[in-house]
């Protein structure tokens, strides 16, 4: 890493050492490729400290700090390890180190399914977005599947006008290919029987969980809170505030990434200040 003052979204060793094995990997498999072997002058820490900058702080890319690598450098190793599924690797692999740390199996049984419609930036072509009628919102839709502690399993990203169904069924077919061992998910009573029918040809059980209609108000509701945590976690990560991203791919990019920065200092046991204190 190169010798400047660190910025509070910066990798600590401790996390560094986590990533640090993917990324070599990806890179020396770069260089095997390459006619003429030349190594990259780019530091890889730096590259990837950069793209946690712009992820918690919410900065376009030509903002970048001057001590950083330069922005379309920077930009070209987040595009490059985006459409090669470096991200989802790296959020995979500190998942389980995460569930076995909480003294769990690597790989999870049960799982969680909700959504999140946010508004988009103006740059966001209208093709990839539209409106989502119950929540009077026009923009994209999230799809986020966790595990029963909350660790992100399943990650699309759709316009908002695609129904929850829709939704349910691309998060049950990517976490069933992940992790197979998956036999049971909760969702709300936006899915329906699609989504419950889809699950049982996987050898999944949806349950669709209600709330309580004679409680008036906030409900904490059977395993919903997990999964609607998870997304205030992410949420930390000031590029999530709202969508940014031109390309789908790239708006569920960022959650892998914030994701990643969460699990990272689950596994070290460091924190992140809030404005709620510490998570």
């Amino acid at each position: 890493m190169s010798e400047r003052k660190p910025y509070p979204s910066d990798l600590s060793d401790a996390r560094w050492a986590l990533i640090e094995p993917t990324l070599t990997a990806w890179r020396k498999a770069r260089l095997d490729r390459r006619p003429t072997g030349q190594p990259a002058k780019v530091d890889l820490r730096d590259a990837f400290n950069a793209i946690l900058y712009v992820n918690r702080t919410g900065i376009p890319w030509k903002y970048l700090p001057h001590d950083f690598p330069n922005h379309a450098t920077v930009y070209a190793y987040y595009a490059a390890w985006r459409d090669e599924g470096i991200f989802a690797q790296i959020n995979y692999d500190l998942t389980g180190l995460a569930r076995v740390k909480e003294g769990r199996q690597p790989e999870p049984t049960a799982s969680v399914i909700d959504t999140q419609s946010v508004k988009t930036s103006s740059n966001v072509p209208l093709t990839s977005q539209g409106p989502d009628a119950a929540k009077k919102i026009v923009g994209r839709k999230r799809g986020i599947l966790t595990d029963t502690i909350g660790l992100i399993l399943a990650v699309t990203v759709t316009a908002a006008g695609l129904s929850e169904n829709a939704v349910g069924i691309r998060l049950l077919d990517q976490a069933k290919e992940k992790y197979p061992s998956i036999s049971k998910s909760w969702v709300d009573t936006g899915f329906k029987n699609a989504v419950v029918e889809h699950g049982a040809r996987l050898g999944i059980d949806v349950e669709v969980v209600n709330r309580n209609p004679e409680t008036r108000g906030f409900q904490v509701v059977k395993r919903r809170w997990v999964v609607e945590r998870s997304i205030g976690w992410i949420m930390t990560h000031r590029r999530l505030a709202r969508d940014y991203e031109t390309l789908t791919a790239s708006s569920e990019a960022m959650i892998h990434i914030a994701s990643i920065d969460n699990l990272a200092k689950r596994i070290t046991d460091e924190t992140t200040p809030t404005w709620r204190g510490t998570y």
